[in-house]
This record gives C-alpha cells, structure tokens and sequence, in this order.
C-alpha cells in the first residue's frame, strides 16, 4: 500500500535494515543481540566521538582511475617506495586524468626496471581503507597498489547486475594495467578480495605465470559458501537462503526506505557488525566504529547486486596458477563468515603456501590482528626476496 510513513512502515524499514545489517557483516538473520542498557542519545554521542578518534581512514596516497572494460571508473591510490605521496598529503593529483599516466609511475626513476608492486584487494562492503594498518607498515618501503571494488568506496558502480566475481576479477586486471602494467607482482585478497584474486587466476593465467611472485589470500574462500552456517543453525540459514536474493531485490527497489531502517537500528546494526567481523573482546572500539561506518557506507542496493555472486562462486581450479608461487593462507580461527577450513582448503591446494591460522580473530583479522597479519605479509614478501626486509 506504499507505506513509507507512519509506526508500521518505520517497523518494516527497521527490519529491513537489520538484515541488511546482516548481510553486510557477512551473515544471515536471525541473529540475536544482547538488550542495550545504554541510551540512546548517549550511544549516539559515542559513535560521534569514536568517528573522530585514530587515524582510520586517512591515510591517503597518489590517487589514480583504472577503466573497466565495460566503462567503469575504478579508484585506486599507490603509495611509492621514495615516500613522496607516504605522507597523505595532497601532492597526488599524478595520474588522476588518465590510467596511463598513472601507471607510468610504477617504472622506478634512475632504472630500467620496475619495482615489485604489491596490490591490495579489499572484501565484501568494505573499502581500501581496511587495510589500514598493512598500509601504514609497508609505506615508503615497498610499492603498493590499494583499489576500491566497483560499488565500493570511491569507485564507480557500474552498469553490470548482479555483479559475478569473474567480474570483479577483470576489474582487477583493469587495475594492474594501469597502476602496475610493468614488474613484479604480489597479490593481496580478502574476502571477497581473494575471490577476485582466483577470478584474476582463472582468467589471465598467463599474468600470473609471467609476473606475479607471491600472494596472499586472507580470510577468504575458493567455494561451497553454501555451506557455511554463519555460527547459526545450518536449517535456519538454508531457509534464508532460499529467499534472501528475491528479498534483496525488493528493498534494492526500496533503496531510500531501506536506508532509513539502517539508521533507525544503528544500535542491532553494531552489534552485528562487531558480531561477525571481530572475536575478541579487547578489540578498540574506534576500530570497530570503523568498520561499522565502512559497512554502512555501502548502499542496500549495491549489497543485493553483489550477493548472489557468493553463491556462485567456485574458483578453487583457479588455485592452480598459483601453485609454484611462495603463498600466504591467512584466517582469524574465529571466523564466522569464511571459516578458517575453506583458508585451509586454500593451503592444501597451494603446495608453496604458509598457512596461518590467528587465534582469538574473527573476519576482519587484519584490523583486529594488525600485527600478526602485516608479519605475515612481510614473512611473505621476504620469500619473494625483494620485501622490505631485502630491501
């Protein structure tokens, strides 16, 4: 009846917004959070407060556009072992105007050889901000690449639903055509990111073979996400399943009301996030606030265009390229949304692999375990023997 105002339309708008709350996070409904005994305006002014707390989200470097082969704009930044654009400040209009002139950057100045790049691709409602901690380690002494996936962040969404992630894997490509087209690589994937990494495998094998020397695939999976029960009843989550996608359309076609929900159950909304994107219990609450707000940013229609790709995916053939490289298997032993066994999976199929396991650590693993995922990913570029510990 068009209901959009009014005690019953604001109920459907909330709960609405809590599954999209959940879905966000990476789970089903169905959830149940502990009462608040906070008020709310008092919780209102502490997500105020913990916006403006740490440096999450600010580190920034020279900025470039990458053209998709269906006409999106994809954004990414790069960050140059000389420290020039390491400080965020604004000197990265290089390479803005034109993925061309972008990727010229990539050539060392003073050699006829290109440095190796490190590319950072990011997860499911996230941005290439959550790498915020690998950032800040590595800047100013290996050169990496950090993009946002189309829909996500500063990149453009593009004209393609439902997105697949064989998608994602030529927007990737996009990417190291044009802010690494010479020289060697290392590819870094979480999440939804690794996937992209395995989609990028399975269609340019000949890229890998020729130029890639590492990777690190980091919570992520290779398939039979069907499988995964969210730490809820596998029953429950199969019943979801079977109607999530038509649902998802239908508040994607109600995106504004949709929307309103989600900031009507901020306090449901943040319990999840935190539910199932981090597992300790001493996790900073400003890094917690950060990734809710990088959740939220996401909007509900872009999450129902993404959705059934998970289902769909299966790359775990792709692994192969892969298979002579020095590897990194990476997951937080709690978490809920790729379980630690599908990064297991991922090691076994990759002979050359070092499989981590992180304890007390959920999805989100690099930004509750900053430091054990960066020695991981410095481990890692040591092997490949032009990290910054050779360097």
């Amino acid at each position: 009846m068009g209901e959009t105002t009014g005690g019953g339309g604001w109920r459907r708008a909330g709960f609405a917004g809590a599954a999209i709350g959940v879905l966000a996070a990476g789970a089903a409904a169905g959830v149940a959070v502990e009462r608040l005994t906070v008020g709310r305006s008092v919780r209102q002014k502490a997500r105020l407060a913990l916006d403006a707390t740490g440096p999450y989200g600010t580190l920034r470097g020279t900025p470039g556009r990458a053209l998709a082969d269906d006409g999106t704009v994809l954004a990414y930044e790069t960050d140059e072992t000389d420290g020039t654009d390491g400080t965020g400040a604004a000197d990265g209009a290089r390479g803005v105007d034109g993925a061309g002139e972008a990727g010229g950057a990539g050539v060392a100045e003073g050699s006829g050889e290109a440095p190796v790049t490190v590319v950072f691709s990011h997860g499911f409602c996230l941005s290439q901000d959550s790498w915020h901690y690998q950032r800040e380690a590595l800047r100013g002494r290996v050169r990496t690449v950090f993009w946002d996936q189309r829909g996500h962040g500063r990149s453009a969404r593009g004209p393609e639903e439902p997105v697949t992630i064989d998608r994602l894997g030529r927007d990737l490509k996009a990417v190291i055509d044009a802010a690494a087209p010479e020289g060697p690589l290392v590819l870094v994937g979480h999440s939804m990111g690794g996937m992209t990494v395995m989609a990028l495998a399975d269609r340019h094998p000949e890229l890998i073979r020729d130029r890639v020397v590492g990777v690190a695939l980091i919570g992520t999976s290779a398939g039979r996400l069907e499988e995964v029960s969210y730490g809820l009843p596998l029953a429950g989550v199969n019943a979801v399943r079977r109607v999530l996608p038509g649902v998802l359309r239908a508040l994607g076609s109600q995106a504004e009301l949709v929307e309103k929900g989600r900031r009507a159950t901020a306090d449901l909304f943040a319990g999840l996030v935190k539910k199932y994107s981090f597992a300790s219990k001493d996790v900073d609450p400003a890094v917690v606030r950060f990734a809710e707000r990088m959740i939220e940013s996401v909007p509900v229609d872009v999450v129902a265009a993404f959705y059934p790709a998970f289902g769909a995916h299966d790359k775990l053939a792709a692994l192969a390229a892969f298979r002579d490289l020095p590897a990194l298997a990476l997951a937080g032993d709690q978490d809920l949304v790729t379980p630690a066994s599908h990064t297991e999976a991922i090691a076994e199929a990759l002979p050359g692999s070092r499989l981590v396991v992180v304890p007390d650590a959920g999805h989100l693993v690099m930004l509750e375990r900053p430091g054990a995922v960066t020695d991981a990913l410095t481990a890692l570029l040591a092997r490949v023997g032009e990290g910054p510990d050779n360097g």
